[in-house]
């Protein structure tokens, strides 16, 4: 997975951790696989979507909802409660429309590789953009149509930038 991390991506997670500043991964994505990217990324933790285990074996059943939408912000604010953390101060990544609950939850929402949704929501909320695609890529996924049915996957980096109170 580390080789399909845009290298500014990480280079924005790498600046908040030298500052001093705690850093979550916070993806739809099994909270196993999603420990294991944080872990490899050096940064503080993550959050993902929880499968039930009894007995040490997956029942195909979640512990709650996916983590995803609104569902994110919720998590979000329960890991801002949890560590003490004034949202207001916190900065939020993200390249999907579908965070724009999580994005709207913080002080500082940045829209990093955005679809093209979530760039006209950016815009719109004078958030600020961040593009790390080649203009040939960037123009590929910023027109859908090109794409035919085809659709980029999150960035599992897009994460949660936490400033200490």
């Amino acid at each position: 997975m580390s080789d399909r991390i845009w290298a500014g991506t990480r280079a924005l997670a790498q600046m908040h951790l030298d500052a001093g500043q705690r850093v979550w991964l916070v993806t739809a994505t099994p909270i196993e696989l999603a420990r294991i990217i944080a872990r490899r990324l050096g940064l503080t933790g993550a959050l993902g979507t929880v499968a039930e285990s009894v007995d040490g074996l997956y029942t195909g059943r979640l512990v709650g909802e996916i983590l995803h939408g609104p569902a994110k912000a919720h998590a979000v604010r329960a890991l801002a409660a949890a560590e003490g953390l004034d949202l207001r101060r916190c900065t939020a990544y993200s390249d999907s429309v579908n965070d724009v609950p999580m994005l709207s939850a913080v002080g500082t929402a940045v829209a990093v590789n955005p679809d093209s949704e979530l760039r006209d929501v950016a815009k719109a909320r004078n958030w600020q953009i961040r593009d790390f695609r080649t203009g040939r890529k960037a123009a590929r996924i910023g027109v859908p149509s090109v794409l035919g049915a085809g659709a980029v996957a999150g960035a599992v980096a897009a994460g949660m930038a936490y400033r200490k109170r």
